[in-house]
Parts: structure tokens; sequence; C-alpha cells
């Protein structure tokens, strides 16, 4: 979970590799956690763990394949019963190690999607946005990386409740 160099200029690389050292943090979050503890939430908010994480691979795909790429994507709220506004929700089908391999997945995509591409790219048209509200790349990888930043600070204080552990 090394971060990126500090000389590193590329800020779609920059971004990449913040993104993949968030994925790591959020699986080292989650092993370890019993079944239980990843499908039980210790907040008012009702999200247990597992939820978290589908959200994460949901957003990664919505904001870069279905927004950035305009690419044909099943169910893009998914996370939430597609409901953009929804509660979000793990299946009782869906495991910690399948939805890790998704949001690994997701990275991968997510790579090939942006390497070399000028940062001022604008998101493709019909997808997720429409010809008068598509944002940069650059702003695209920005708010998934936030999106990642702020979801591993929540999961910090859930793991701590659950069971002690501390840290990255």
């Amino acid at each position: 979970m090394t971060k990126p160099p500090r000389e590193l200029a590329d800020t779609i690389e920059l971004h990449l590799q913040y993104l993949d050292r968030y994925r790591e943090i959020i699986e080292t979050k989650l092993t370890g956690l019993s079944e239980s503890d990843l499908r039980t939430s210790h907040l008012p908010s009702g999200w247990a763990p597992l939820d978290l994480l589908k959200h994460l691979v949901f957003v990664e795909r919505r904001w870069l394949r279905w927004g950035f790429a305009a690419e044909p994507v099943d169910h893009p709220w998914g996370d939430s019963g597609d409901d953009p506004d929804g509660n979000w929700r793990a299946g009782a089908d869906e495991t910690l190690r399948g939805l890790l391999a998704e949001l690994h997945e997701g990275g991968a995509i997510t790579r090939q999607l942006v390497t070399g591409v000028d940062p001022a790219t604008l998101g493709a048209s019909g997808g997720r946005f429409d010809d008068d509200d598509r944002p940069t790349l650059n702003w695209i990888l920005f708010h998934v990386l936030q999106e990642y930043a702020r979801h591993a600070g929540h999961l910090d204080v859930v793991r701590e409740l659950t069971d002690g552990v501390t840290g990255e």
C-alpha cells in the first residue's frame, strides 16, 4: 500500500496509483472480518461493510465505464436496487471474495480506459452524461478517488467499532 512517488507528474497515472492504493486499503479493512461482521451494520445509516464494497464496485463502473466511456452497463445503480437514492445492499449470494474480484477487475478496466488519455478529455455523451453535462476525465478520476478515500475512512471507523483493528 505504498503511496505514488512524489515526483509523479502525470495526473492520470497519479489518480490510477492512488485508486490502486485505496483498493488495497479497502481490501485490508475487510479481510479478517467474519461473514456476520461483513453483513452487519454498526451505524445508524444501516449499511454493512459488504454493502459499502458493492457500492464502490458500482461507483467506478458508473463513472468510468458508463460515464466516461458511455459503455452500456446493465443496472448502473445495482448497488442500491436500481434506485440512485436507494440504500446500498449486497445480495445474500454476493461474497467478499467475489466483490473484491469485481473491485480489482473494475480497476483494471479503468486503467485500460484512461491510460494515455488527455486529462482534459470530456466524458462521452450517451451513457451517464448528456452533451451538456460531460465532465473531464480529470474531474471524473478525482471524484472517484475522493469516493474511495471517503469510504476507506468510513471502513476505518466500522472496523474499529467491530473488532478494534486500526490503521491501514
